[in-house]
């Protein structure tokens, strides 16, 4: 059971991360007149993230999702 909590709490700190990556690229890069197009892809991709590991979350804690 505790591998379960330190992967859950590692997937979350790493959406985190790219959250912040891509927000911090894109008011840079906004500020620069580069193309902000690598910042959105990061705040994207950080938002799949959450929403999958809030449904898996949420089969986990529901108990839905078979594992014991």
């Amino acid at each position: 059971m505790e591998g379960i909590i330190v992967l859950s709490l590692l997937y979350w700190a790493i959406a985190g991360i790219l959250f912040l990556v891509g927000i911090i690229m894109l008011i840079a890069r906004s500020s620069t007149d580069k193309p902000v197009k690598p910042g959105l892809r990061l705040i994207i991709i950080a938002a799949i993230m959450v929403v999958v590991g809030a449904g898996a979350c949420a089969l986990i804690i529901g108990g839905i999702g078979g594992i014991h």
